[in-house]
């Protein structure tokens, strides 16, 4: 009877130990895994951030003879990678259970600023580039709209 008793007591105390510590990890789960909307907009800023670098990479093709524009469309695509490196921390601790770091997705807020401000002050009288430019200040301009989506929809 003694055995049956410490095996129950035993039983119960872990029974309770794991639903103490599961409900902290469940919620943060929870927020983590984010809704529907949340996970479009992660989604959205991701591919947008894609698709910018494919069009930088043009960019940089049809810009290699001017310096000027060239150093311009260096800085935006250092600043878009710094973006993407810094959804990446964000995207790992999302895997791993743990909190985003709000230093990681201030560098996503940064150097998204930053790219967009120096995609802005480029130029080109060649229209073929100036669509180009054009196009990818679009794609910088919807990813950063879908990372405001992800603060505000992501709680």
């Amino acid at each position: 009877m003694v055995r049956f008793v410490a095996l129950a007591l035993a039983f119960t105390s872990l029974l309770a130990g794991s639903q103490i510590y599961a409900a902290p990890a469940n919620e943060i789960a929870a927020r983590q895994i984010g809704n529907l909307q949340c996970n479009l907009d992660r989604l959205s800023i991701v591919a947008g951030l894609a698709a910018t670098q494919g069009t930088l990479k043009k960019l940089t093709t049809a810009l290699a003879n001017d310096t000027n524009a060239a150093d311009g469309i260096k800085s935006v695509t250092d600043s878009v990678s710094n973006a993407q490196g810094a959804i990446g921390v964000i995207g790992k601790a999302l895997i791993t259970g743990q909190k985003a770091p709000a230093e990681a997705r201030d560098q996503v807020q940064g150097n998204l600023t930053a790219a967009h401000d120096a995609l802005s002050g480029i130029n080109s009288t060649d229209t073929s580039v100036a669509s180009t430019l054009a196009k990818a200040l679009t794609q910088l301009t919807n990813a950063q709209l879908a990372g405001d989506g992800v603060v505000n929809n992501c709680k």
